[in-house]
C-alpha cells in the first residue's frame, strides 16, 4: 500500500533452466483523479530487461521480456517519481527457455506437404506439425534425411484413396527420392514436372485411372536408368506421344476379303463371348474386369527379364521364385512350376486363371504368364520385404543397413493385420460368387516396400458354383496348422474356413510364434492354440506377447485382437465364427490407444469353449 515500496518476486528455485522469458499482464482497475496515472518500471535479474509502463483505466497491457539467463528469475516493479499511486501486477507468467533439439524440416517442403494433404483431404493421425522432427515423430509414410534442414525424401501413399489429378505440389519436394501413389484413383495426365525432380529414383503410379500420354522427360530418364518408373494398371494411359489415333476403317474393300474378315471377326467373336459367360457364370463378372495388363511371356523373354534365372527370392512345393525386371523397369517376381511340383498343373493354372479376372490394392498382382509346352511361370508384382513369416521369426532384416534383424512394431502387425483382412473380404463378399482361398498362412501374406500387406498364391482357391451357395465340397487341402478342423472332419467347405485361417494368422502376429510350434530337439510338437488357450483362460495376456516386442504394445489394443483371433477359431463355424466383415471392423477399432496402457480386469463372455475367463 505504500507508493515507495517495489512488489518484489522471486521465482521458484527448484525449477533449473538457464534461459527464461517473462510475460506481465497489467490493466488499470481503479477511477484515479484527474492528473494521476500509474506508472511504474519493471526490471527483470538486474536490469537485464527493463521498461516503464503507463496505465490507463481498463485498458490492459502486456509486457513481454527479453529472454534473460539466469537459473533464478527474480523481478521487482518499482513506481516512479511521477506516479502517486503504488505499482500493481494483475498476471505473471514465466517460460522455460529450451531449445529445439532439431532444426526444423525445410520450408519449402512444409508448405508443399500440408497443400498434398489439404488437396487430398489426408486425415492421419500422425500428420500433425513438423513432418519430420522429433525423428520418433515422423508423419505415417514419410522418410526424411536429417540434414540442416531436414527434407523429406521419401513419401508413400499408396492405397490412400487419392483421387482427382496428381497435385503439383508434389514437383516441389525437391529432395524426393522415392513416391509411391499407387492403387488409387488419381485421374488426368501425368505431370511433366515430376521430371524435374532430380533426386527421383523410383516412381509408382500403378493401379489409377491416368491418361492421354507419359511425358517423354519421364521415358528418357526410364531408358537413362536415372528412374524406375511402374505404370501398370492405367488402361487409358499410353506410352507413346502423340497418342495413336484410332483408324477409320476402309469401307472400300475386296467383297472376298470382306467376307473372310466377317467370318473371323464373328468366330473369334462367338469364342469369346462363350468364354466370357462362362466366367461370369463361375466368377460373377460383375464385378472383375480381365486386366489389360496380364499378357503372355514366350519363356525367353521369361528367361531374359530374370537374367536367365540368376537371383532366387523364394522356393515352395510349386518350385522357386526369381527376381526380374520388365522392360519399363518394374521389378517383378517370376514363379516357375518344377516339373517335380507338388502343386501340379492344375493348381498353377488355376492360380493364373483366379488372378486374370480378380484385383484389389490387398491382392498380389499378376502383370503376365509363360504357358507352353515344356514351361509354365506365373508373374507377378514384386513385394521387397518378402512374407509375413520371415519377420515374425526374425530370419529377415528391415532394411540392408541394420545390423540385426527388427522386429515388427505393434503398429504394423495391426496394420497388416487389417491390409490381409481387406483382401479376404473382397474375396469372400467383393466377388460373385465368392471365392475361398483355402491356403491362408504367414507365409501367403506378402509385404510391399511400405510394409503393406497382400494376400498370395491361389492355386488352391476355390469359387462357389453361385452367388447363394453356402459351401463347396471338397477333398480337404492346405497346410497343416491352419486347417479348419470342421472341414478336416466333413470336407465341407465354406467361407468362415478362411477366418479360421485367419484367426491361426493373428495369434502368429500377437505372438510371433508359428502355427504348429515344435520342441527344441524337433521330436514334439504343438498346436498354438493347446499352448495359448490355457494362458489366455487365466487372464496373463503377458506370457503371450511375442518377446521381440520388448513390451512396446498397447495392452487394451493386444486384449482386443486377442478376443478376435479367439473368435475366429472357434470349433463351430457357421453358428461361432464371425464374418470376415465384422472382424475387418473390429481390427479397424483396435489400432493402439493413447492410454498408459494400464488395463482393468472384467468379466469376458464369448460363449465359447475358447474364451478367456477374464482380463
Amino acid at each position: 500500500m505504500n507508493a515507495s515500496s517495489p512488489l518484489n518476486f522471486r521465482w521458484p528455485h527448484w525449477y533449473h533452466r538457464q534461459k527464461w522469458i517473462v510475460y506481465f499482464h497489467f490493466a488499470e482497475i481503479e477511477r484515479l483523479a484527474s492528473g494521476l496515472q500509474r506508472e511504474f518500471t519493471i526490471s527483470v535479474n538486474d536490469y537485464q530487461f527493463t521498461k516503464t509502463v503507463s496505465l490507463e483505466y481498463l485498458k490492459p497491457v502486456v509486457v513481454v521480456s527479453t529472454p534473460v539467463n539466469t537459473s533464478l528469475v527474480t523481478f521487482s516493479i518499482e513506481s516512479t517519481n511521477e506516479s502517486g499511486k503504488p505499482p500493481i501486477l494483475n498476471a505473471v507468467e514465466v517460460y522455460a527457455v529450451i531449445e529445439l533439439p532439431n532444426v526444423p524440416t525445410a520450408q519449402d517442403d512444409v508448405k508443399a506437404i500440408n497443400d498434398i494433404k489439404a488437396t487430398y483431404h489426408i486425415k492421419r493421425e500422425s500428420w500433425q506439425g513438423d513432418p519430420c522432427v522429433p525423428r520418433n515423430y515422423t508423419w505415417d509414410g514419410l522418410n526424411c534425411s536429417y540434414g540442416n534442414p531436414p527434407r523429406i525424401i521419401s513419401l508413400k501413399l499408396s492405397s490412400s484413396n487419392l483421387m482427382g489429378e496428381i497435385v503439383s505440389s508434389l514437383s516441389h519436394l525437391s529432395r524426393l527420392e522415392y513416391l509411391d501413389l499407387s492403387d488409387n484413383q488419381l485421374t488426368g495426365a501425368i505431370p511433366e514436372t515430376l521430371a524435374e525432380l532430380p533426386n527421383l529414383k523410383f516412381l509408382n503410379l500403378s493401379g489409377n485411372n491416368l491418361i492421354k500420354s507419359v511425358p517423354e522427360a519421364l521415358k528418357k530418364r526410364v531408358v537413362d536408368n536415372t528412374l524406375n518408373m511402374s505404370l501398370t494398371g492405367n488402361p487409358n494411359l499410353c506410352h507413346a506421344d502423340p497418342c495413336p489415333q484410332k483408324k477409320k476403317q476402309n469401307t472400300i474393300l475386296v467383297p472376298v476379303v470382306a467376307s473372310v474378315s466377317g467370318f473371323f471377326v464373328v468366330l473369334f467373336g462367338a469364342l469369346a463371348t462363350i468364354w466370357l459367360i462362362k466366367w461370369k457364370r463361375k466368377a460373377g463378372s460383375s464385378e472383375r474386369t480381365l486386366r489389360l495388363k496380364n499378357r503372355p511371356f514366350k519363356y525367353g523373354e521369361v528367361s531374359r527379364i530374370t537374367g536367365n534365372f540368376g537371383r532366387v527370392i523364394g522356393e515352395g512345393g510349386f518350385g522357386k521364385v526369381y527376381l526380374g525386371t520388365l522392360d519399363n523397369g518394374t521389378m517383378v517376381a517370376v514363379k516357375i512350376l518344377s516339373k517335380s511340383s507338388k502343386q501340379g498343373y492344375k493348381e498353377f493354372q488355376a492360380e493364373a486363371q483366379l488372378l486374370t479376372i480378380i484385383h484389389h490394392g490387398n491382392l498380389v498382382s499378376l502383370f503376365g504368364y509363360c504357358c507352353d509346352s515344356k514351361h509354365m511361370a506365373l508373374i507377378y508384382e514384386y513385394m521387397a520385404n518378402g512374407n509375413l513369416r520371415q519377420h515374425l521369426s526374425g530370419k529377415v532384416k528391415m532394411h540392408p543397413s541394420e545390423d540385426h534383424p527388427k522386429a515388427l512394431t505393434w503398429s504394423k502387425r495391426l496394420h497388416i493385420a487389417v491390409d490381409s483382412a481387406q483382401g479376404l473380404d473382397y474375396l469372400h463378399n467383393g466377388c460373385k460368387p465368392p471365392i475361398i482361398h483355402r491356403d491362408l498362412k504367414t507365409t501367403n501374406i506378402l509385404l510391399n516396400e511400405d510394409f503393406r500387406a497382400k494376400i498370395a498364391d491361389f492355386g488352391l482357391s476355390r469359387a462357389f458354383a453361385t452367388e447363394n451357395d453356402s459351401y463347396v465340397s471338397t477333398c480337404p487341402a492346405g497346410t497343416p496348422g491352419y486347417l479348419d478342423p470342421e472341414f478336416q472332419s466333413s470336407g465341407n467347405l465354406n467361407k468362415k474356413s478362411d477366418v479360421y485361417s485367419f484367426g491361426i494368422v493373428l495369434f502368429e502376429l500377437i505372438t510371433g510364434r508359428p502355427a504348429i510350434m515344435r520342441s527344441r530337439d524337433g521330436n514334439t510338437s504343438m498346436h498354438i492354440l493347446q499352448w495359448v488357450i490355457p494362458i489366455v483362460k487365466n487372464g496373463d495376456i503377458q506370457r503371450i506377447m511375442d518377446p521381440s516386442l520388448q513390451g512396446e504394445f498397447d495392452i487394451n489394443s493386444a486384449w482386443r485382437v486377442v478376443e478376435i483371433a479367439m473368435s475366429c477359431t472357434r470349433s463351430t463355424a457357421i453358428h461361432q465364427r464371425p464374418d470376415i466383415n465384422n472382424v475387418l471392423a473390429e481390427l479397424k477399432g483396435s489400432s493402439v490407444s493413447k492410454s498408459s496402457g494400464s488395463f482393468k480386469m472384467t468379466s469376458l463372455e464369448l460363449h465359447s469353449d475358447n474364451a478367456p475367463v477374464a482380463r
